[in-house]
């Protein structure tokens, strides 16, 4: 039996750093296991509604034999089992963005895609939503992608989100290491957007330039001399 999966999302890329990221909130626990699937340099893709979750890695092949953000959802929606019922947003590793509002989903429902993001959400207070995140997304162009999807979730919090209330959120980018640069999840909140932002914040400071200095292909030995110099208190 499929979730119902009230939520709302972005999919988007930083056309600088070419980095994929997914941000969601919802009024379900642990949304961060089944919406957000990334390939770095192919696409992000958030699946929600009743939730397939196996559609996310079926866009992302379709993604990477080099079909197009709108080709590859075409072509899965239109094999898809129970497909209205379903909400799909992608973004591809060139910044072209589709998305798939099934019209079955539970109103309000709709979406919105630009260059490099998709948004979408279901089971919303209303459009003001999508509009609210889109408008951050396309309002931040500078910062980097995983602020920049963070204020677009607190936009569409803040214009009403999931009309059923609030429990979970996730935070999700990739670059081209096996690791996530951002893996961030709050599983059971009364504000769950609100406390990703606290979390964040401390991510800032205490992990994010330990993930810095991991090793990468390019830097196998990593530069944890560098972080260990910051980070020891100076006596």
């Amino acid at each position: 039996m499929a979730i119902r999966l009230a939520t709302f999302s972005i999919a988007a890329r930083d056309p600088v750093t070419e980095f994929l990221g997914t941000a969601v909130s919802t009024k379900v626990p642990a949304v961060g296991s089944l919406c957000p699937f990334i390939r770095h340099r192919v696409g992000a893709v958030c699946t929600q509604a009743w939730v397939n979750p196996s559609l996310g890695p079926r866009v992302l092949d379709r993604l990477e034999r080099d079909q197009t953000a709108t080709e590859a959802l075409r072509s899965v929606m239109a094999g898809e089992i129970d497909c209205e019922i379903r909400q799909v947003g992608v973004v591809d590793a060139s910044g072209r963005a589709a998305a798939f509002t099934g019209n079955a989903t539970d109103a309000w429902a709709g979406h919105r895609t630009g260059a490099n993001y998709s948004v979408q959400g279901n089971m919303l207070v209303g459009g003001a939503t999508i509009d609210a995140m889109a408008k951050s997304f396309e309002g931040t162009v500078g910062l980097d992608l995983a602020e920049r999807m963070m204020r677009v979730l607190e936009a569409g919090q803040a214009a009403g989100g999931d009309r059923r209330g609030r429990q979970s959120a996730a935070l999700l980018v990739r670059g081209p290491e096996v690791y996530p640069l951002v893996d961030l999840r709050v599983d059971e909140h009364p504000d769950p957007v609100a406390e990703l932002r606290r979390i964040f914040e401390v991510a800032k400071r205490e992990l994010f330039p330990f993930i810095s200095a991991l090793p990468t292909k390019e830097r196998p030995a990593g530069d944890f001399a560098r972080v260990r110099a910051a980070m020891v208190p100076k006596s």
